[in-house]
């Protein structure tokens, strides 16, 4: 199962929902995986100056696999129960560069849970929620190309409702997987 949790904005709550989705689903062995773009000297996570650009004009991204539970979202997705969390940066509308290594994850992990909203340029996901705060005074390009490919469209106060839709959408495709497989010879 792939689930692709996007949002119009940052601190809109994207990585909060990500780690309830784990833990509501912990039986699931996610993988989780959060995309970040970069550009001008400033992270597209929140917007400051940051260090997170991979080095040198001939590297486009860059990944890391977090394997501690800290402060970071990486580490919160371990500390809800993910088994792994990758952490992948590219520059700004680089995305596809970095496209094969994610397939590679991606294909190796039979769950996983994406915080971007970038990725739905590239694949369908099973599920697709995203988090959108009115109130906010920007608007992610990405977050408005993909809008109208959501399943759920949540406020920040109301993502129980998108873990609970998600619970639901993973039990169906369980269930609908384990039924279609082929019982044996009659």
């Amino acid at each position: 199962m792939l689930i692709v949790v996007g949002g119009n904005t940052r601190n809109v709550g994207k990585t909060s929902l990500v780690c309830e989705i784990v833990a509501a689903l912990p039986s699931m062995n996610w993988t989780a995986i959060k995309i970040a773009q970069f550009g001008h000297g400033r992270c597209a996570d929140d917007g400051v100056d940051c260090e997170c650009a991979p080095a040198g004009p001939d590297h486009v991204y860059a990944i890391d696999e977090q394997h501690e539970s800290d402060g970071t979202d990486t580490g919160r997705y371990l500390a809800a129960g993910a088994a792994r969390s990758i952490w992948i940066r590219c520059r700004e509308g680089m995305l596809a560069e970095a496209m094969p290594r994610v397939r590679e994850f991606l294909a190796g992990s039979p769950n996983a849970i994406v915080e971007s909203n970038s990725l739905m340029q590239f694949v369908r996901p099973d599920l697709y929620l995203t988090v959108v705060d009115r109130r906010a005074d920007d608007f992610k390009l990405s977050a408005q190309r993909f809008l109208t490919l959501a399943d759920l469209i949540v406020a920040p106060d109301d993502r129980a409702r998108a873990v609970d839709f998600a619970v639901q959408r993973s039990r169906a495709a369980n269930f609908t997987a384990t039924t279609a497989r082929p019982s044996g010879p009659p």
